[in-house]
């Protein structure tokens, strides 16, 4: 057992796991944070994208050890109180989601591509940059969408702060 300690949407936390429990599940198991989500163990489907230090990973991959100091973001800590993240407000507004199970993963790393990319998105470079997540619902048309109407959102957002 080891203590990992790390900040959780805002929060501080230590908590005492075993060496080999995988962020996804000290998120999951240990904080209630159950937006993550566990699609397949590998790595391939990006249900579980957290943000660490500001980055998208994939926490199915990662020990809790790992992140241990780190500052986390999981799908819950991205709106503002009842405010949605702009990532958030065009998913729902595109009609970006069906079952739902792949959209938390969607949108952080969603977020995190205009973060990286800017003003500089299109849909190719969209599609490109979601390979790494998987939804067996949709045909990614109204993801793309969102994703490109939320860059512009973010941007407005950022202005305005």
């Amino acid at each position: 057992m080891s203590t990992v300690k790390l900040t959780v949407n805002g929060k501080a936390v230590a908590v005492d796991v075993e060496d080999r429990t995988l962020l996804v599940h000290l998120l999951r198991d240990h904080l209630n944070l159950t937006g993550t989500h566990v699609g397949c163990d590998t790595s391939q489907c990006g249900a579980c994208v957290v943000h660490m230090d500001g980055r998208a990973v994939k926490s199915c991959t990662m020990l809790a050890g790992q992140a241990d100091g780190a500052n986390v973001t999981t799908i819950e800590g991205i709106a503002k109180g009842d405010e949605l993240h702009p990532m958030q407000a065009a998913f729902r507004d595109n009609h970006g989601l069906q079952c739902g199970y792949c959209t938390p993963g969607m949108i952080m790393s969603a977020i995190d591509i205009v973060h990286r990319h800017g003003g500089q998105l299109d849909e190719t470079t969209v599609r490109q940059e979601l390979e790494g997540n998987i939804c067996r619902c949709t045909g990614y048309h109204n993801i793309v969408k969102a994703v490109l109407d939320a860059a512009g959102r973010m941007k407005v957002s950022q202005a305005a702060e």
